[in-house]
């Protein structure tokens, strides 16, 4: 068997596309989406996804603005910049760039976002109103997991899915967002003692762990959907996953490819947040 191949690059560019028609039909009405991204301090990889989002931004026409602190910046000058965007109304999304500086309280800067604007799904509100089921904001890259699952039409009800990584970010809302699916979920971690044993029975995987080639195939059970969040370098610096790419695809389904997976689903999922925030404010 050999798997096919989730294309995170194609089905986020189809999500753009329809983006850029409901923005185009809010400016129509006076109302252009608006993102404010705010980058503290030059970490390479954070310029890179900085970038890439605004690009994203300017072909879907969402209006983006980018600030660009000074690794020195303050927690109050950041706040305070916070505060003054959440005041202002042609902004419908704020996304502060993580990591930030170690001065710097990230859960403090978060809670700071108006939940209104919290495109990136990480104020505690929006994590109460998954949890309870209510609307709000879904964590980009679980929201763009669910969204590729969707696409290779998996059978979430009552499906064994097993998520592995326990993250705020990641884990524990990919967790909820399956279970609201109807499929019977497993959370693993770096610490689970026998986690093949999980894997093996999984109809789906979600690896979020953050460690290179933890998953392999001889771990995975025949025509399962395998997803690979993981974004790490390998022993010759070569980018990969979470997933031994090679092996897990002779045994799995359905895999995603690492890079071209869900890092583009994820940039494309801000992208549906904020078009979200804006039709709200409306």
């Amino acid at each position: 068997m050999t798997a096919n191949i989730l294309d995170g690059a194609a089905l986020a560019k189809s999500i753009r596309a329809d983006m850029a028609r409901r923005a185009a039909a809010l400016a129509a009405q006076g109302r252009q989406p608006g993102l404010a991204v705010i980058l503290v301090g030059d970490d390479a990889a954070s310029s890179v996804y900085v970038r890439n989002k605004v690009k994203d931004c300017e072909e879907s026409g969402i209006r983006s603005t980018l600030d660009r602190l000074p690794a020195a910046t303050t927690q109050e000058a950041l706040l305070a910049r916070i505060r003054a965007l959440n005041a202002d109304p042609a902004v419908h999304g704020i996304l502060v760039q993580l990591p930030l500086p170690v001065h710097i309280d990230p859960h403090t800067v978060i809670e700071t976002i108006s939940p209104e604007k919290d495109v990136d799904g990480f104020h505690v509100a929006s994590a109460g109103a998954l949890m309870t089921g209510q609307r709000g904001f879904l964590p980009c890259t679980p929201y763009g997991v669910m969204k590729m699952l969707e696409h290779a039409g998996a059978q979430l009800r009552g499906a064994e899915a097993v998520v592995i990584g326990r993250s705020n970010i990641v884990g524990k809302p990919q967790a909820l967002l399956l279970l609201q699916a109807d499929a019977t979920v497993t959370i693993c971690h770096s610490r689970t003692r026998d986690l093949a044993a999980h894997t093996r029975r999984a109809d789906i995987v979600v690896a979020a762990v953050g460690r290179a080639k933890m998953i392999t195939g001889d771990m995975i059970k025949p025509g399962a959907i395998v997803i690979d969040v993981g974004m790490n370098r390998d022993e010759h610096g070569k980018l990969c996953g979470d997933v031994d790419f090679d092996s897990t695809a002779q045994v799995a389904g359905w895999i995603t490819p690492v890079p071209g997976g869900v890092g583009p689903m994820t940039r494309a999922m801000l992208l549906v947040n904020t078009i979200e925030a804006a039709e709200r404010a409306g």
